[in-house]
């Protein structure tokens, strides 16, 4: 996820609020990953830069701002998940309202292995999930498949991978057939009433993440990513 591509998912999600003809959107991927996250290299190639942390801010608000434009969105996202959604990859996935995935699928939250901290995945697995279930992926660095997954209710369902767009355009299709203010007024609920405190702490989440981009910690998890070597955090 570069910071161009960020942008561009905001402008399109801009879009289909103002789409009148868009009753409901199916987030998805091409190749065997659904997303491995923020685009490393480019974030290591800020670090070096005389403004990292101005920059650290404005990547972390857009992070938060395309986000935020996923759970205001009145109409119904579903993540087609086939294959790794890692990091901000599993973020987008907690934004979407509806989860389908393939026994491909993966999740992940890596950050503190590379010195960084996942302030905007944390909120919403919290939100979905739980405080203990967030832990267990932010602190324990678990990666869980899709029938574990599917079992703490990350994932709703589970369809081969020949058959997740199918599956996803057919559930689209469904609830298109319900009511559009129905639908819009139910997300509202779970997403602004629900959980009331979680665009708080999704800001609270990225103003933590610009932080620690900062650190030395993150500064050398990002060379070792990019040297492909293990870190040697100070």
């Amino acid at each position: 996820m570069s910071r161009q591509m960020i942008q561009q998912l905001i402008d399109a999600i801009s879009d289909f609020h103002q789409d009148k003809s868009v009753r409901a959107v199916i987030l998805t991927s091409s190749g065997s990953t659904f997303c491995s996250g923020v685009d490393l290299k480019e974030w290591q190639s800020q670090s070096q830069e005389r403004d990292a942390i101005a920059r650290w801010q404005e990547v972390a608000l857009a992070l938060c701002d395309l986000i935020e434009s996923m759970l205001r969105l009145p109409k119904p996202i579903i993540a087609a998940v086939d294959g790794p959604a890692l990091g901000f990859g599993l973020a987008m996935v907690l934004a979407s309202d509806l989860v389908v995935a393939s026994p491909a699928a993966r999740f992940e939250v890596p950050a503190t292995r590379l010195g960084l901290v996942s302030g905007l995945t944390i909120p919403l697995l919290a939100f979905r999930l739980g405080a203990s279930a967030a832990a267990r992926l932010a602190l324990g660095g678990e990666r869980i498949d899709a029938t574990e997954a599917h079992q703490i209710g990350l994932v709703h369902r589970i369809v081969p991978s020949d058959q997740i767009w199918a599956a996803s355009h057919a559930w689209a299709t469904s609830l298109a057939e319900s009511s559009h203010e129905s639908i819009q007024l139910s997300k509202r609920l779970l997403n602004e009433m629900v959980g009331e405190a979680l665009l708080m702490n999704l800001s609270s989440g990225a103003a933590v993440l610009a932080t620690a981009c900062s650190t030395e910690s993150a500064v050398e998890g990002l060379a070792s990513f990019v040297d492909k070597r293990p870190p040697k955090f100070p």
